[in-house]
Formats: structure tokens, sequence, C-alpha cells
């Protein structure tokens, strides 16, 4: 049997195990097999790198914590990850001792770029497992790796896995039992790496390799027959593009019956309280503020949730370090590398992962240079903004018959994105000196099916945290916008709904002097004020504003028709404009900081977005004017 439950309070004060290997190797996959969802994600102290941690209980009920470290190539580090990695398992970060057992998972296909951090872990001194996984994707090539003889020449215990497969990692759960009880260990210092020449490493691997290998037989990689097509300098390009169009198609198009479900659940406690419940404060925080502002991005759940499903898929089955690749060439000419592919991926999500994820760009102007323009990629949370202008004013038809005209609009939002993305990256690249471009060297794993139980975790963990955005962050805001729009109340023989009179009202209409020429009325004023917090919020107090804006008995999630009769085309198009630069939100500002170091490229980064979503909103609205919409 594998990994067993057991009460976290048995394994608080368990051994620490570290995970650690090459990118592409397998590790988090091993990760998740062993913890499953008793796992927690944080940050390293004073750095925004991503520290997970778990726990398992092995069949012979010892309990175990596992930490599963960044991808490191070497442990000469090279990225802030590697450096992560390398200080962790030395023990040279504060509050954190050296683990007692280190666990390096190495891919059996490839073991001549593996076994490099091997020989570097073992100079340390710790105790070390040697996971060789993917033995089956070996078998299947024909590759042949004598476990026993790898053991006798490393001086480690050598155990087969298959991370993707359930029981694959029985073998490793009993040679952690046998080392049963783990002794504390004392990391050598790192000089004792430093110490021994690359070459000669790399010397001592091809000799290990030559005992331990035989590849005579291998039958070629699948891989690399995909490749001549996916990679094709012009059939390589036609496919990213279609890929990338028919996700935005299915967030539209997928999406609507869930959201259509959701969307009528909100409407039925709606009903209920406001049948269950007298006129009054109560009814009206829970009704026009609580249901209007969560329920009006809680809908958007499923989009959410989609756009994060076709990530996933494309990142566990090895295709996105081959767009990096075919998008070297075009990035080349702004001045980045095909590296930075993946971090401006990863802000299609959510900016902040996208930011952080740039630590991999080892020159330091391309890094901050992606960092820079890694916001202007349309992240999730303007999702729920863009759907719900969509929705109101694009009208529900097909293209050609077979396109949705909405999709077709998201899509176009979403490439405008990344067309001014590309822009101030080629600017900065006049402007910020060192110009030569970096060559690019990736590793292209092997293609494989993804696995139904990575993308169950990975969504689950992405549905949570939108969740708890919506539970905490929204919930708060949407509370305390309520207050301010309801709170002093309107005047005798007052024309215009209360919260026009309201702290909100005056607010509102106060930004609206520096907001009017580009469209926004006062309600739209009050809205991007939270909008600032979470993006996302900015639907939820459009629904609370509206909400309380209304004299009849409208219901407060209906709030695309409403919109459809207050807002002119022309201020709708310039809304979407807004949102293709709009400033970022104060977390990813606060993540910029402390990834750069200065708080002065954070406030140039929310000045020259400001700048540019007014800039962009003023052309398209007084554009729109012209011509009639």
């Amino acid at each position: 049997m594998g990994a067993v439950e057991k009460p976290a309070q048995a394994v608080a004060h368990a051994p620490m195990v570290a995970l650690l290997g090459n990118p592409n190797c397998g590790k988090t996959a091993l990760f998740n097999r062993l913890t499953g969802a008793r796992q927690k994600v944080a940050n390293y102290a004073g750095v925004t790198i991503e520290r997970k941690e778990g726990q398992f209980t092995s069949p012979a009920g010892h309990g175990y914590r596992l930490i599963d470290l960044p991808g490191a190539y070497s442990l000469k580090a090279h990225t802030p990850d590697e450096a992560i990695t390398r200080d962790v398992v030395a023990g040279l970060r504060a509050n954190e001792a050296s683990p007692d057992v280190v666990v390096c998972v190495v891919d059996a296909t490839n073991l001549r770029l593996n076994l490099r951090l091997v020989l570097e872990i073992k100079r340390l001194g710790l105790p070390m497992i040697l996971a060789l996984n993917m033995v089956d994707v070996a078998k299947k090539r024909g590759i042949v790796v004598d476990a026993d003889k790898l053991a006798q020449e490393l001086g480690m215990t050598v155990v087969e896995t298959v991370a993707v497969t359930a029981g694959g990692e029985k073998s490793l759960l009993r040679a952690l039992d046998e080392m049963w009880p783990l002794h504390v260990t004392k990391a050598h210092p790192l000089a004792a790496i430093d110490a021994v020449p690359v070459e000669e490493t790399q010397r001592e691997v091809r000799r290990i390799l030559a005992l331990v290998s035989n590849d005579s037989q291998d039958k070629g990689n699948l891989s690399e027959k995909i490749d001549d097509v996916v990679l094709h300098p012009v059939i390589g390009p036609v496919i990213l593009a279609v890929l990338m169009f028919l996700v935005f198609q299915a967030v539209f198009s997928w999406a609507a019956p869930p959201m259509e479900w959701i969307k009528g659940s909100v409407e039925g406690v709606g009903e209920l309280l406001k049948g269950q419940m007298a006129d009054g404060v109560l009814r009206s925080l829970l009704v026009d503020g609580v249901l209007s502002g969560v329920g009006s991005v809680l809908v958007f759940l499923p989009q959410i949730l989609i756009l994060f499903f076709f990530i996933l898929v494309l990142e566990d089955c090895g295709y996105l370090p081959r767009a990096a690749f075919l998008l070297d060439r075009l990035m080349g000419g702004v001045g980045l590398s095909g590296r930075a592919f993946i971090p401006l991926l990863s802000s299609f999500a959510c900016a902040i992962p996208g930011v952080m994820a740039a630590r991999t760009i080892q020159n330091p102007r391309d890094r901050l240079v992606t960092i820079m323009i890694a916001p202007l990629m349309t992240c999730s949370a303007r999702l729920p903004v863009y759907a719900l202008v969509i929705a109101a004013f694009i009208p529900e038809r097909e293209v050609w018959g077979i396109l949705s005209l909405q999709g077709l609009v998201l899509f176009t939002l979403y490439v405008a994105g990344i067309v001014s993305a590309m822009a101030v990256a080629w600017f900065m690249k006049r402007t910020m000196g060192s110009n030569r471009q970096q060559p690019l060297m990736l590793e292209l794993p092997s293609y494989h099916w993804p696995h139904l139980r990575n993308l169950g975790i990975g969504l689950w963990e992405r549905a949570k945290i939108f969740l708890s955005r919506v539970g905490t962050v929204i919930l708060t805001l949407m509370v305390l916008l309520w207050f301010l729009s309801s709170f002093p109340g309107a005047p005798e023989g007052a024309s215009h709904p209360p919260i026009y009179y309201s702290l909100a009202g005056m607010l509102g209409r106060g930004l609206e002097y520096i907001f009017a020429p580009i469209g926004f009325n006062w309600q739209i004023c009050i809205a991007l004020v939270p909008g600032m917090a979470a993006r996302e919020v900015a639907v939820g107090a459009l629904g609370t504003v509206y909400a309380l804006s209304q004299t009849g008995d409208e219901l407060a999630t209906q709030l695309a028709p409403i919109l459809t009769q207050t807002w002119s085309m022309a201020t709708a198009l310039s809304l979407l404009a807004w949102y293709v630069f709009a400033p970022q939100c104060l977390s990813t500002l606060s993540v910029v900081r402390r990834e750069t170091g200065k708080l002065r490229y954070a406030l140039a980064m929310a000045g020259y977005m400001f700048a540019l979503a007014y800039t962009a909103s003023f052309i398209t609205y007084r554009a729109a004017l012209a011509l009639g919409a």
C-alpha cells in the first residue's frame, strides 16, 4: 500500500524530506502522489518564491513532512529558484534546518542531464535516496538502466518510481522506512561543491552512464517525430495560434451552462431572502451588498476554471516549452527571449505568478522587462469584467457559421493585451540599453498525456484560491462598499436614488470630473476604486452600486440588462479598452516591489499603465462617438 492518512498533528514534528531534481523530471507529480491534498503553499521568508510543503504517513506508520523544492539543474545557482534550493538543502536559510533526508528525483530517460545535480548534492554529505523516475517510459523506449549498479557507483539507495501511476511510489516509501530512525545531519559547506570543477563532474557523469545505462536499443522518441510538425517554422506558429484561439472560444462556449446554473441559484437565494425578511438595513446588506457583489463575481468561476484547465493541460503535456521556442524569434525582435513566454503565459491566469516566474530568466534586463509587461497580459481577474460587458453589449450570434462573435471579441481583447506588451517591451529595449539578444537554451520534455490526478489537484487549488478571495477580500470590500453606498441616506424630497447622496456617491461624482472625458459615469467611478484591490471586485462593485441605484424591485443579480439600459455602446467599448491596460491591482504592485527590490519599479508600472489605459479609453470613446455608437 502507498502513503496513508494520519492526523496532521501526528506528523507536525516528523522528519523533513526534501524532494528536488531538474525541471520536468516528475518531481511535483511524485509530491502530489505522496501528499495528495495534504499540502499547503506559502512563500519563503523575504521572497515571493513558492514554498510547497505536505505530509504523509508510510505503510509502517512513520510520519514525514515533505517539501517540494524549486527545480534546479545545479546547486551552483544561476537563478533565484536555484538559489533557494541550494540554501534550503545546505541549511543556510534562517529558521529552516537542513532536511533530514534528500530524495533526488531523476528522469530515467535523461540521466546525462540529471546526474550532475545528484553528484553535487552527494558532496554535501546528507542522507540521500535517488528516485529513478519514469522507468516505464525508459523501458518502452528500450533504454536499460541498471539500478543496482547505479546505487553501487553512487554509494546511495536507488529506487525505481513511476510518479503518475498509483502505487508507483511504494519503493520510495519502503526505502524511507528502512532508513528509520533518521538522525540529524549537518550539511557540509558549499565549498565542497565549488571545489570540484564542472568538467570533472561531467566526466564522472559520463563514466557512470557508461557502466549503468544502455541505450543501444533505444527505439527513438515519439516526441521528436511530433516536434517535426509542432516546431515547423510555418506549421508550428499556425498550430499555436489555433490552440490559443480555441481556448478563448471555449471560455465562452463551454462555460454557459454552469454560469446559468450559478446565476439562477444566486437569484433564487435573493428571492428567498426578500420573501422571508422584512424590508430594512439587514435585508439590504444581504441582498444588495453581499449577494449582488459576491454573486456577480462568483458566476464567472466556470470561465476561470476552463482557462486554467487549458493552461494546465498544455503545461502537463509538455507543449509550453515548445511554444517558448516558437516565439523566441518573434520576442527577440522586441528585446525579449523565448524564455519570457512561460512567465507571460502564467500572467494570463494571474500577474502575480507571472511576475514570480520571471525569476527563471537569468539576464537581469530581460527579467525586469518581463516583469514590467507581465500585467498587460489579460489575467483571469479581467475576465469577469470582459464577460459582463461583452454579454451585455455584443450580440450572441455566430460568425461564418462556426465562431462565436462574443468569443471573437474576447480573443481580440487578449490579442490587444499581447500586442501592447510587445510594444512596451520594444520601447524598453530602445531605452534601457543592453540590446543584445540572449541565446535561448531550453530543455524540451517528452510529450505525454496529461494526468487527470494532477489536473484535478491543480484545478482544485485554483478554485480554492478564487473562492477564498470571494469569501474574504471581495466579501469584505462589498460590505464596506454597501456601507459607503447606503449612508448617509437621501434627504427629504430627494429626486435621485439614495446612493447618489451617500459617501460612495460623493466619491464617484468627484472622480467623474476626471473620467467623464472617457465616458465613465459616477457609478463606474465608484467601482474602479475597490477594483484596485482586485480587478474582479469591479464587477461586484457594479452589482452593488446598481442594485442600490434601482428604484423598483429589480433583482440585483440582473446586472447585464441594467448596463444595457444605462450605458451607451461607446461607454462599454471605452471600459473594455480601459481594462486592457488597467492599472495593476495592489497585490501585484506589492509583488513587483519585492521581486525587483525597488519601489520605483512598482510606481513606474502603475504610472505607465494608467497613462495607457486613459489614452486608449479616450481614443476608443471618441472614435465610437464619431461613428455613432
